[in-house]
């Protein structure tokens, strides 16, 4: 992807390690436009009923009395969150090389970030409407959301909540070095579906569909998040199309989008994880359907052409 000297978005906000924080905050999103209907690469994260500083005060004591790694607990957090654990991620001391490809990486993410802006924007417009852009956070390890804790096992996510999108980029080594999906525009693929996920929680998606899981089965409420996840990967293909549109796709950017989209499919990740593929257990979709959602709004542009939840086929 051809991104070096292009605009890159104000609307991200760096944590460290340290405490310290910069960036700019994005101003207030709300506004609702007639897209497809329907209502979560990490996914979303839903919004947790207990205070995020009480939560936190338990994890000092605990560490601090009972000696137990906060890492761990918030391991066990996210999972009770319904994240989708993709692998144990350790974090160790990046070298300056590291650090130095990290900044590059986050002003990727930015210029990244500010196409897809400009990109929902215009079609935002087009239906009588002003995008509220997303703000993306960028952190190391762990952070507090209004969805519970974020960490870098769970993946990327969208916290409805809070309106954020939130990357560990130490995914992105996962993502290239062990489920074989290298190239920067697989990172760029990761960033738009969150956002995608974004534009659903503006039009009423998300919320239709988490008010509606109340009174799912697990498997029902299964099978509507695979229509969400395979929503959200069309209107990263939306993105795309308007990527291409402009001229600053490479040749091959499409295809590592393609491929990053069939390595996190459930199918995949199942195999890869634990041996076998439990179709029912199903959340985001399988890899063939995952990539064919992005390839469907990559070849016309149209999120009307990614209505899911009126498809007679996933």
């Amino acid at each position: 992807m051809r991104w070096k000297g292009r605009r890159q978005s104000d609307n991200v906000e760096v944590r460290r390690r340290s405490g310290g924080l910069f960036g700019r905050r994005s101003r207030p999103s709300g506004p609702t436009i007639r897209l497809p209907r329907g209502g979560r690469t990490g996914g979303v994260r839903r919004a947790g009923g207990s205070s995020i500083i009480l939560i936190i005060l338990v994890v000092l004591g605990l560490w601090i009395f009972a000696g137990i790694n906060p890492m761990q607990l918030m391991d066990m957090l996210a999972r009770q969150q319904g994240g989708t654990v993709v692998t144990d991620v350790s974090a160790p001391q990046r070298s300056p090389a590291q650090q130095a490809a990290d900044q590059e990486l986050q002003q990727f993410m930015a210029v990244v970030l500010a196409e897809t802006e400009d990109t929902w924007g215009r079609i935002f417009r087009q239906n009588g409407a002003q995008y509220e852009p997303t703000k993306l956070v960028i952190y190391d390890q762990a952070t507090p959301t209004e969805c519970g804790f974020g960490q870098a096992a769970t993946g990327p996510f969208y916290c409805p909540a809070d309106r954020n999108v939130y990357i560990d980029l130490t995914f992105f080594d996962l993502l290239s070095q062990r489920l074989g999906a290298p190239g920067d525009f697989a990172q760029a693929y990761v960033l738009a579906h969150e956002v995608g996920h974004h534009v659903q929680k503006l039009t009423g998606v998300l919320d239709r569909y988490h008010q509606n899981r109340q009174r799912m089965s697990e498997a029902e409420a299964n099978r509507e998040s695979v229509k969400v996840e395979l929503q959200a990967d069309c209107y990263a293909g939306v993105w795309a199309h308007d990527a291409d549109r402009i001229g600053i796709l490479d040749d091959g950017d499409i295809d590592e989008a393609l491929n990053a989209a069939a390595q996190v499919g459930d199918d995949v990740i199942q195999r890869r994880t634990q041996g076998r593929v439990v179709p029912e257990s199903f959340n985001h979709g399988t890899a063939e359907q995952r990539a064919r959602w992005f390839r469907a709004g990559y070849r016309s542009g149209n999120p009307s052409d990614c209505d899911t939840f009126s498809a007679r086929t996933l």
